[in-house]
């Protein structure tokens, strides 16, 4: 005699194929681009309805890549906050330990290698060099001129920091593959050079 409860009880199992197909964890949907919804859009939508005589398309780069400078800047200092430093006094250690033996550059060389104007440059070297990171010296070819110089503690720091910043920089490019890493990579040094000829190819 059948049991009321038997109808209650879970069906069996598939099996085989059907067994594991019931398994299979569905694969992640592919990344779409953030064009719908996001912070840009919205303004550009309102752009659209409020100013449709104004051709607002160019804010759908213009604007995220002003958005983003912020969102990179936060991210990066986060890495560098346990070793109280922040980007730009990064940005100095990091591109005289690139410069080579004997990592030391003058302040116009360094400059124009940096990725940030050089508003409050001379303060930040100060800054630097009272922490021990860097010593500036006279240009032994001109008595006019300034080297800046990594010292031993400044060059133990930009070795340790400058994994964690790569990291982030990765990390902050998770979304894509590499070819577009690449393309991406491609389109905005067009736009820089197109916009600022000096930070192009080197004369020569």
């Amino acid at each position: 005699m059948q049991h009321k409860d038997d109808a209650s009880k879970s069906p069996p199992r598939p099996r085989g194929a059907k067994a594991r197909e019931a398994l299979e964890v569905p694969a992640p949907k592919a990344l779409q681009p953030a064009t719908g919804g996001d912070l840009v859009e919205r303004g550009i939508r309102q752009w659209r309805t409020e100013r449709p005589d104004i051709d607002s398309s160019g804010k759908a780069v213009v604007g995220r890549l002003l958005r983003l400078e912020e969102v990179v800047l936060r991210t990066i200092n986060a890495v560098l906050q346990p070793f109280g430093i922040k980007y730009q006094e990064y940005a100095v250690l990091a591109t005289l330990r690139v410069a080579g033996a004997p990592y030391r550059l003058s302040p116009s060389r360094l400059q124009s290698t940096l990725l940030f104007t050089s508003g409050g440059l001379s303060n930040l070297l100060k800054r630097l060099e009272q922490e021990g990171l860097v010593k500036r010296s006279i240009h032994p070819d001109d008595g006019r001129g300034v080297l800046v110089k990594l010292t031993a503690k400044g060059m133990r720091l930009a070795d340790e920091t400058m994994p964690k910043h790569a990291a982030a920089e990765l990390h902050l490019l998770r979304m894509f593959d590499t070819g577009q890493r690449e393309a991406l990579a491609g389109l905005l040094s067009q736009m820089m050079t197109g916009n600022a000829p000096e930070t192009g190819p080197e004369p020569g």
